[in-house]
């Protein structure tokens, strides 16, 4: 038999291949559905390329690549009878914590466990050839201690489908064994994007027992805590010795504080505290300062309760797995609306109704998902597509399933229950390549994913078809000079709407005042808040902030030639076909940590804009001359404007480490400051493309001020004609110098609004266009708080039928829409907290809910974040 299964492989070895460093092996997921080994038909792995296919697509990828022996994975989940399993998981507290607790905001338990032969029963006595346990996830989310596997892995050799049971050693090629051993322990190349477990299991700090406590007379009031030092109210910890109440440090997300907490231990020498808001009747966060690290207090309960603190009345902090905030009740009434929390939501299936799983903190992008893929022109991209509207992974349970349930597991949710939802593992790899924040595991802000998103889209639909032309609309600005009544207009490209929310405008403002003096006196006297009152804003106050104009800072009149007052209005040069709306519910605190005002808005169902399309310049208006503003050194004066040309501002100490090198000093002057005093990098570059010239080494010489006037008799000394859509001239020098086409670096400066350092970053992620894409002008910018939110100021070069052939390509119609989704977000900040959105489907709202999905009782408009209307047709 090992003679004949050894001449079977022989054709087929130059195909197969060991996995090197740096190979990814896609066992846990198919690379074209969401197929796993856990589905009917397992998984395929090539064992070429290391691809996973589902049985559907393993076929294909044989015709097309000629690849033919795949590993073929399949486990075989079953629950434990009852009574095996021994209880459930405890939860991360101070009682005895499980080895493996899950990371903050996932409420899943994720397992690595191994294929074995198909004899194995469990995957703790599953063994690979060299008997080592394999590296496989679990894709469902099972309770490990609930359930148990058969699992099985064989060599399947096409067209033939000749199956090889493994491990199968003495029969098989050396080669092919290690290739299937290597595949069988690698790890799943989106291992890496699921947040680390945690390998430790937490100790009972040494000085839990023998703790000393002042008596003192401190007692802490259940809420209301604030830093004895800063009165900071965040990341506040409890000293357990003399019942200080300090901040902690300050993270990288926003969060934390000024470090008091430490500082008082180094003072005094007092080792443990507890966070506040993490105290609940299961326990509490505790930290060593002397031990470093997170510890257990089994006397936790008598250690508060000196300082009058009792554990059984404090609130808890999480609800389905998502942080929450312990100390903000107005949280805990969002985060029960807008999930719908109480009701009885029939779960609904089929095409359309596919929830998607969290990762951990990736419910901003399963909403933002969910949305667009219920557009229409989106849901041609290729597997989340297929994943979500096929109906394909969202079954619901047949009869006999659900009658097993009734007998067995009553304490259970049946509908939810089967609701496993698809991964989007292999998009949020994708999508957020090279991004710091969106390949992180940290929460994000929806807006900002979606607004990330519709920019990838367009960099990678040039020349064919762009679904977010649904979404691209042109804002018209009208700049007024208020002293000369003069105006200028022009226009950009934009995707979303940002709607202010006015305070002031509140229906319900007496009774926030009110609140507030109760809150404040409450805060004085360290006695707990108030029932907290949330404010009602009009949606037509918020409209009205959005049309209102705004105050231009630094503007410089064209009509007088110097600096004035002058304000700006925006209005919609075309209106898309699906409008994006976004409320201002953020805003930063004195400590500049993100907070998000407590606020509803009676969001309507139909939306008429037509009152604010754009109308161009008016016959009674006159327009500011095209002039730009002469150019000011800093140094300048009014008495000696030319005292600075001839020393411009160089990083002196750039052009030493250039000069070390052994170039001309004079070359490298000018290197750095052509380069714009970014660095003697940039300015190494700059001389190694200039080497060549004949004043490579000549002293810097720059052009006069007056050299710069311009010609014509109209003009004043320093006004030259403005282009509106043309960049700063010594900007484009700069840029062109270091090599860069001056056309390319027009753009790139165009696209970053004239920031020279963000036009480098394009340029290098915006290869110059061919002849043919010469029309091409598309660009990053970020996000800013105008009333439009300018994410992509880009021009997209597809060309319209029914615009001008240089212009961006939009799908202009009525102003009159009508609300199909929102996005709602809950916490104090877009840094934690939770995500769900709510679609209307076959006249139907639908709560999306991470890889839930139900019929909505009632729809939380008022509380939404992120708003979706769909343009009505004329008739």
């Amino acid at each position: 038999m090992a003679t004949d299964l050894g001449e079977l492989l022989v054709p087929y070895m130059p195909t197969i291949r060991v996995p090197r460093t740096g190979d990814r092996v896609f066992k846990s997921e198919c690379a074209f559905s969401f197929d796993s080994p856990e589905s009917e038909g397992g998984l395929y792995v090539c064992m070429n390329t290391f691809l996973g296919f589902g049985r559907e697509h393993v076929e294909r990828h044989y015709r097309k690549t000629g690849q033919s022996v795949y590993m073929h994975l399949k486990r075989h989940v079953k629950e434990k009878a009852t009574g095996a399993a021994g209880g459930a998981i405890p939860r991360r507290r101070n009682g005895k914590p499980p080895s493996h607790p899950p990371p903050p905001g996932r409420g899943k338990w994720w397992m690595a466990t191994g294929f074995s032969a198909a004899t194995s029963h469990h995957p703790s006595s599953g063994r690979d050839a060299a008997g080592r346990e394999p590296d496989l996830e679990l894709n469902r989310d099972f309770n490990g201690d609930d359930y148990e596997y058969e699992d099985e892995a064989k060599l399947v050799i096409f067209p033939d489908h000749f199956e090889i049971p493994l491990p199968n050693i003495e029969e098989l090629p050396a080669l092919v064994t290690i290739a299937c051993d290597a595949v069988l322990n690698a790890s799943s190349a989106y291992k890496k994007q699921e947040p680390e477990s945690w390998d430790e299991e937490i100790q009972v700090s040494r000085h839990a027992r023998s703790l000393r406590q002042l008596d003192n007379g401190v007692r802490i009031p259940p809420s209301g805590w604030k830093c004895q030092k800063c009165e900071m109210r965040e990341n506040l910890w409890l000293n357990l010795t003399d019942g200080a109440v300090l901040c902690g440090k300050w993270f990288f997300d926003g969060s934390g504080g000024n470090g008091h907490a430490l500082e008082h231990y180094r003072e005094t020498s007092y080792p443990l505290a507890v966070k506040m808001d993490t105290i609940t009747p299961d326990g509490a966060d505790i930290y060593s300062f002397e031990e470093e690290e997170a510890v257990l207090d089994p006397h936790i309960s008598d250690h508060l309760s000196h300082f009058g603190i009792d554990m059984l009345q404090m609130q808890k902090r999480t609800e389905n797995g998502h942080h929450r905030e312990n100390n903000s009740r107005p949280r805990v009434s969002e985060w029960e609306v807008i999930q719908e929390s109480g009701m009885k939501l029939k779960a609904v299936f089929g095409s359309g109704y596919t929830g998607i799983k969290n990762l951990g903190n990736t419910c901003y992008l399963s909403t933002v998902m969910q949305v667009l893929f219920s557009i229409p022109d989106f849901q041609r991209m290729a597997k989340l597509g297929h994943g979500l509207l096929s109906g394909q992974y969202s079954k619901p349970p047949m009869k006999s399933e659900l009658i097993e349930q009734v007998m067995n597991e009553e304490h259970k949710m049946l509908n939810w229950h089967q609701q496993k939802g698809v991964s989007p593992r292999m998009l949020k790899a994708l999508v957020s390549r090279g991004h710091p924040e969106f390949s992180s595991n940290r929460q994000q802000d929806a807006h900002e994913f979606l607004l990330h998103l519709i920019n990838l889209v367009e960099r990678n639909s040039a020349g064919s078809e762009n679904p977010s032309d649904v979404f691209r609309f042109l804002v018209e600005e009208r700049v007024q000079c208020c002293q000369s009544r003069r105006v200028r207009y022009s226009q950009r490209v934009d995707y979303c709407i940002q709607l202010p929310a006015p305070l002031e405008a509140a229906i319900n403002r007496e009774e926030l005042l009110t609140y507030e003096a109760k809150k404040k006196e409450a805060e004085e006297n360290m006695q707990p808040p108030p029932e907290p009152v949330r404010a009602r804003i009009p949606f037509t106050a918020c409209l009205q902030a959005f049309t209102e104009p705004e105050n231009v800072p630094d503007f410089w009149s064209s009509a007088l030639q110097a600096k004035s007052a002058g304000v700006k209005t925006s209005r919609f040069a075309s209106f898309p076909e699906y409008l994006i709306l976004q409320i201002k519910k953020f805003t930063f605190g004195v400590d500049w940590v993100p907070k998000k005002l407590d606020l509803a808005i009676d969001v309507p169902d139909f939306l008429d804009l037509n009152r604010l399309r754009a109308t161009g310049l008016q016959a009674s208006e006159e327009e500011l001359p095209d002039l730009m503003p002469p150019i000011v050194l800093p140094e300048d004066t009014r008495d000696n404007s030319m005292s600075s040309i001839d020393s411009p501002e160089i990083d002196e100490a750039a052009v030493m480490q250039l000069a070390e090198m052994g170039f001309p000093l004079e070359a490298c002057r000018k290197a750095v400051y052509y380069t714009g005093n970014m660095g003697p990098e940039m300015a190494f570059n700059w001389i190694i493309a200039h080497m060549e010239e004949p004043d490579f080494a000549e002293p810097l010489a720059l052009p006069s001020l007056m050299d710069s006037a311009p010609s014509t008799s109209d003009s004043v000394m320093g006004a030259t004609p403005l282009d509106p859509n043309s960049p700063p001239e010594e900007s484009i020098s700069i840029l062109t110098s270091m090599g860069f086409p001056r056309t390319h670096s027009i753009n790139a400066l165009k696209a970053t609004n004239n920031n020279l350092e963000r036009a480098l970053d394009w340029i290098f992620t915006h290869p110059e266009p061919e002849e043919s894409d010469a029309l091409s002008d598309m660009a990053d910018t970020e996000p800013n708080d105008n009333a439009f939110s300018n994410a992509n100021s880009h021009s997209d070069a597809t060309l319209s039928p029914d615009r001008d052939t240089t212009g961006p390509r939009i799908k202009d119609g009525p102003g009159r829409y009508e609300l199909f989704a929102f996005i709602s977000h809950m916490g104090e900040s877009t840094m934690s907290g939770h995500y769900v959105c709510h679609i209307k489907k076959e006249g139907r709202w639908v709560i999306y809910n991470d890889h839930k999905v139900c019929l909505s009782e009632r729809p939380p408009k008022d509380l939404g974040y992120i708003y979706f209307y769909h343009r009505l047709s004329s008739s």
